[in-house]
């Protein structure tokens, strides 16, 4: 189970003689197996929210939950995958991939046969041996998947992980994400600055105001989970939709 509960949470960061107001009373909830996305305007606490759920921060104030528990440290079978992949240099692909495994204490030859079945399942089989500066852009961000899902992870939580990518192996990494998704029944938060992205891989939409971050609207997406939405009319009418919001909250200039 992995349903995680957001209640009023605020947070400032502080620093010498500037204070500021990432957060003010965040609330939403996110059902066991759900995909969401957090939509807004840079500097509005998207990240900051994942790093909330993956316990690497604490709120002010505010209580957040995860299957009625409280968040207060990182959990193994949180994974947390950022737009810079994480990946160690020096380390081999079925290194890195088991990485996670190998912290946890796991022996290494149980790990790294559970990283190579990880490695098969986004496609990158026979590249065991390279290193991360062999591979493509959309190469590292599937091993970064890999790591976690060789721990086998109950929540992904990522933060823009494909915004550094070409628009072609945006999408065929979008493709790999909703599979995964489909096949594994994680529950997925992603952030990301993609009206498109947003709604091909978010089931319900969060949209954030300007800083400090409030949850301006949700939007349900019931149509997303398959591929052939994104050649969809019903595609093309929530991204005009979610378009049409940004512009109102001043969050979207595009």
């Amino acid at each position: 189970m992995a349903k995680i509960d957001i209640h009023n949470l605020s947070l400032t960061y502080s620093s010498v003689g500037d204070d500021i107001h990432a957060l003010d009373g965040i609330s939403f909830e996110v059902a066991q197996g759900e995909a969401i996305a957090l939509i807004g305007p840079s500097g509005c606490g998207k990240s900051t929210v994942l790093k909330l759920i993956a316990g690497l921060i604490e709120p002010d104030s505010g209580r957040m939950t995860l299957d009625g528990e409280p968040i207060v440290k990182p959990r193994r079978e949180t994974a947390l995958i950022l737009q810079d992949y994480g990946l160690l240099p020096w380390k081999t692909v079925i290194d890195n991939a088991a990485l996670g495994l190998k912290i946890a204490g796991m022996p290494k030859a149980h790990a790294r046969e559970r990283a190579r079945k990880a490695l098969s399942v986004v496609g990158l089989d026979g590249y065991e041996k390279n290193f991360p500066q062999q591979l493509s852009g959309g190469m590292k961000q599937r091993l970064a998947i890999a790591r976690s899902l060789a721990l086998d992870a109950d929540v992904m939580l990522m933060d823009e992980p494909l915004s550094a990518l070409d628009a072609l192996t945006r999408e065929e990494l979008q493709n790999v994400m909703l599979d995964l998704w489909n096949a594994r029944s994680y529950t997925q938060i992603l952030v990301t600055h993609s009206i498109e992205e947003a709604v091909y891989l978010g089931r319900r939409i969060v949209l954030m105001t300007p800083r400090p971050g409030r949850v301006a609207k949700i939007i349900e997406n019931p149509w997303m989970g398959t591929r052939a939405y994104r050649n969809s009319h019903e595609f093309f009418e929530m991204c005009t939709h979610l378009r049409s919001l940004l512009e109102s909250e001043g969050a979207y200039h595009g």
